[in-house]
């Protein structure tokens, strides 16, 4: 595990604790970044997955555009929104677990975000 996986995992251990309740603060950070790519993001998704055997990334990127991917991560990110309002925090657990098996599909789905 590397510092930025470290990192992340507190931060969504946190969101998981205050995320009893109706607000869930990592959908409501993850349509943020869907709407805006900030650069922080994409400089965090790149340290987490460093280290990563370069043999995983040789996989092409699925075609579509940023927009249809961006609309897509939205509306996925809502839909947990709303998932997350039962007493249940449902995103800080798929968060946690991308973290630490950082799966291919989300780093490319990070790359298509800010195509």
């Amino acid at each position: 595990m590397n510092i930025a996986q470290i990192k992340s995992v507190l931060v969504f251990l946190l969101f998981a604790v205050i995320g009893f309740g109706p607000i869930s603060p990592g959908c409501l950070i993850g349509m943020y970044i869907v709407l805006a790519r900030p650069a922080w993001f994409a400089k965090l998704a790149d340290a987490v997955y460093a280290g990563k055997a370069a043999a995983d990334w040789q996989a092409p990127l699925n075609a579509g555009s940023s927009h249809q991917v961006r609309l897509k991560a939205f509306l996925s990110l809502l839909t947990l929104f709303i998932i997350d309002i039962l007493p249940v925090p449902v995103t800080p657990v798929i968060a946690l677990l991308i973290i630490f098996s950082r799966p291919l599909w989300f780093y490319q789905l990070v790359k298509r975000v800010y195509q």
